[in-house]
């Protein structure tokens, strides 16, 4: 049996593989989310541009607020298609990376960055292109001199992160999966993404408007007697 290290650097641990990141490149986030029972989303942070996408291994770092020093050692740290997955505790008075950081992270392969915190040089980074998510932007910038820790369990935007689980995120944000789970809501996601289209289908042909589920629900909740239909 492998002990954890206990040391606030952690340089191994086991990602989600290659081929499950892949698959999951392919669905929204929001699918993702509900397959996951509806959980593991981000609060607060959001896509630099809506365009921009991204999935990969989740690579932790906590810092301080307003400190970068640990971002830094990450980036050095960090393997090509890891998201750097940042718990700045939401901390938005000074931003923890701007265009020289990010052009360096596109540069090492990086798969994104994930800040529970803000960014700046904001139009640089639009023109970049290179996926940011963030919990906001100020021009201010951080110290780099108080420690953290690497590659341990961190919270940001309210949701619990593990080194080596997935990430994904597109315009709606970001969702978490943890990585023992990831593979099995493959499936899952392939058939909701079905189920969603043929009800796409149906409401774009004016049939079945009404969700087959409506009357059962609202009979559950009280609001129909037993027998009534809308």
């Amino acid at each position: 049996m492998n002990t954890p290290s206990l040391a606030d650097v952690r340089r191994d641990f086991e990602r989600v593989s290659p081929d499950v990141v892949g698959q999951a490149a392919q669905y929204q986030a929001a699918i993702l989310a509900d397959v996951a029972g509806r959980r593991g989303t981000m609060d607060r942070v959001a896509p630099l541009s809506p365009g921009m996408k991204l999935a990969g291994p989740a690579f932790t770092i906590e810092v301080r607020a307003g400190d970068n020093l640990m971002i830094h050692a990450a980036m050095a740290m960090a393997k090509p298609g890891d998201i750097l997955v940042i718990d700045g505790k939401g901390d938005t008075s000074c931003a923890l990376m701007g265009a020289l950081m990010i052009n360096a992270c596109k540069v090492l392969g990086l798969g994104g960055v994930v800040i529970d915190g803000a960014i700046r040089d904001t139009d640089e980074l639009r023109e970049l292109g290179f996926p940011v998510f963030a919990a906001g932007a100020n021009p201010n910038g951080p110290t780099k001199f108080i420690p953290g820790r690497i590659n341990w369990p961190v919270s940001a935007g309210g949701t619990s992160i593990n080194p080596g689980d997935l990430i994904v995120g597109d315009a709606d944000g970001v969702v978490v999966v943890e990585r023992e789970k990831a593979a099995s809501l493959l499936p899952l996601a392939a058939k909701k993404v079905a189920d969603e289209t043929k009800r796409l289908d149906d409401i774009k042909a004016k049939r079945a408007l009404k969700p087959g589920w409506l009357d059962a629900s609202l009979r559950a909740a009280g609001v129909l007697k037993e027998g009534e239909t809308l």
